[in-house]
């Protein structure tokens, strides 16, 4: 049964994230588009693709999301890949794209739709390459797809890493009190549940009690994770992302195999970066 359409209501951060992410589109499309010498496919791929549309909450006003800004991109993409659960949301976003052969919409997690349906068309082989955005709302992402992206070696990642989620539901001061089902969901994120070890320290307490560490040090834990275990060659540093009064809701990553990707999302991220 569909839902009510409720469009979601973004902060500026959101924003700037659109614009980050068309940004790097944009350099990304037109560098292999321009390849005189190979002759790639390159794809674009938005797993959390919601609605098509958000309300930003600064002006009232609709703003295109990810997956039309995608569209207009020049040169353009040779496919677009974008995924949605809620049916509703598929459905206005099927509205707004039209018929076009170029355009793949799925219904369904993203998790299982990623691993069985898009990304077995993006073979590193076939001189196939895509920019894949996970931007998930929280702890709803599988490890297993960042693991297969690095794997795969085709893709240029950029993943929404929720340290707010955490903080809330999983980063408490007394570990004991975390309901299991959250620490499932981040044991799914991140992939197993070592993440505990950059949480929750003891060295030079006493007691042996696990004390909470800052929040930075388990965002870098998970940035050599992605070059360490996923195997991506080059990971910059991200980009924080905070809301109007100055807190961090979470820290934007990009992920490649190529240098130079790497040096643009990098001097993009700079560009944004608040001191």
């Amino acid at each position: 049964m569909t839902g009510r359409l409720q469009f979601d209501r973004i902060g500026n951060w959101s924003e700037i994230k659109l614009e980050i992410i068309e940004q790097y589109a944009r350099a990304y499309s037109t560098i292999l588009a321009g390849h005189a010498k190979t002759s790639f496919f390159h794809v674009y791929i938005d797993a959390f693709a919601g609605a098509g549309r958000h309300i930003s909450k600064a002006t009232e006003e609709m703003v295109p999301g990810s997956p039309l800004n995608a569209l207009t991109v020049q040169p353009r993409f040779r496919e677009y890949h974008f995924i949605e659960i809620a049916q509703e949301k598929i459905q206005n976003l099927r509205d707004l794209v039209g018929d076009r052969n170029d355009v793949f919409i799925y219904e369904g997690d993203c998790n299982q739709v990623l691993l069985r349906d898009v990304f077995p068309r993006v073979q590193y082989s076939q001189y196939r390459r895509g920019l894949c955005l996970l931007d998930p709302y929280g702890l709803h992402l599988d490890w297993k797809v960042l693991a297969e992206a690095g794997r795969m070696k085709s893709f240029e990642v950029f993943l929404n890493f929720p340290v707010a989620d955490m903080n809330r539901n999983v980063f408490w001061r007394d570990p004991e009190g975390v309901d299991k089902l959250d620490i499932e969901r981040m044991n799914l994120f991140w992939g197993d549940d070592s993440w505990r070890n950059f949480v929750y320290q003891t060295s030079g307490n006493f007691f042996e009690y696990p004390e909470k560490q800052p929040t930075h040090v388990v965002v870098e834990a998970f940035r050599e994770r992605l070059r360490k275990v996923a195997g991506f060659s080059h990971v910059p540093d991200p980009l924080p992302m905070r809301n109007s009064k100055g807190a961090i809701v979470y820290y934007l990553f990009f992920a490649s195999q190529n240098q130079t990707g790497a040096k643009i999302a990098h001097d993009i991220f700079n560009r944004h970066r608040l001191h």
